[in-house]
C-alpha cells in the first residue's frame, strides 16, 4: 500500500502510496464507490477517521486553500493546515509534502506540482501560505514523479518553462528536449531556504507507481501528511 512512510516531526507523519493502495482518484473513470472504499482503507491504515483525509480538485493552477476542520473539497493545487489531514494525487506530477512548526503547533501542506504549477509558482505560493500561519523551519518531502531523463516535451515548451524556472531545462536519456520538474521544485525550495528531506524515484521507471506517460488510462497514487498522537 505504501511506497514510503515515516514520522517526519513529533506527532506528524507523511506517506506516499503505491499501486497496491489502488487508484484513489474520482476523475479517471473508476467506480466512485470503489474509490471511496480505497480511501477509507487508506485512512484506516494510518489512523485517520473515516472521510477525514482532505483531497483537492486539482486544476494545474496556483491556488492554495487554507483548510480548517469541516472544510470541503477545494478547487486548488495546494492545501495548508495546522491539523487537517491532507492528500495530493498524482501519476507523474510531483506530490510535494511540507511541514513546519509554529507557536500553535505543526503547519502542514500538500502540493500538486505539475509542469504548470512549477512554472507558475505553486510551490512559493504554498510556502507563503504556510508562513502566514506562522510556520518556520519548513522542510520538504518530494514524492515520486517523472524524472528529467524521461519527461520528453517539445523544444518550445522546454524553453518556455525553463525561462521561468531555469533548473527545469533537461534532455531525455535518448537525446530529445525534456523538463526536469523535480530539479525545478528543488531549486524553488532551496531558494526559499527549505530543507529537502526526501526525493522519490521516477514514476515512469517504477512499475509499482502509476504513470500517465506509461498509460494514459492509469489511476492516481497519493501523498498524504497528517497529525497523530
Amino acid at each position: 500500500m505504501f511506497h514510503w512512510r515515516a514520522e517526519i516531526l513529533p506527532g506528524v507523519s507523511a506517506a506516499f502510496t503505491d499501486s497496491g493502495a489502488g487508484n484513489l482518484a474520482l476523475h479517471v473513470g473508476d467506480d466512485p464507490g470503489t474509490v471511496q472504499r480505497r480511501r477509507q482503507q487508506l485512512e484506516a491504515a494510518v489512523g485517520i477517521e473515516p472521510r477525514g483525509l482532505r483531497f483537492m480538485n486539482q486544476v494545474h493552477g496556483t491556488t492554495v486553500a487554507v483548510m480548517e476542520p469541516g472544510s470541503g473539497t477545494p478547487e486548488a493545487d495546494a492545501m495548508v493546515s495546522g491539523s487537517v489531514p491532507l492528500a495530493v494525487m498524482v501519476a507523474d506530477c510531483i506530490p510535494l509534502l511540507l511541514a513546519g512548526t509554529s507557536a500553535d503547533g505543526p503547519v502542514l501542506a500538500a502540493v500538486h506540482a505539475g509542469r504548470p504549477g512549477v512554472a507558475n509558482g505553486v510551490i512559493p505560493a504554498a510556502l507563503e501560505a504556510m508562513a502566514s500561519l506562522g510556520a518556520t523551519s519548513i522542510r520538504a518531502w518530494l514524492g515520486p514523479s517523472i524524472c528529467g531523463s524521461c519527461y520528453e516535451v517539445p523544444a518550445a515548451l522546454r524553453d518556455e518553462v525553463a525561462a521561468a524556472v531555469p533548473a527545469t531545462w533537461s534532455t531525455t536519456s535518448w537525446g530529445t528536449p525534456a523538463l526536469d520538474l523535480p530539479a525545478g521544485a528543488r531549486s524553488q525550495l532551496e531558494d526559499a531556504g527549505v530543507a529537502i528531506e526526501y526525493a522519490g524515484p521516477c514514476t515512469l521507471e517504477t512499475g509499482s507507481l502509476y504513470s500517465y506517460r506509461r498509460d494514459t488510462g492509469t489511476g492516481r497514487f497519493a501523498g498524504l501528511v497528517w497529525c497523530h498522537d
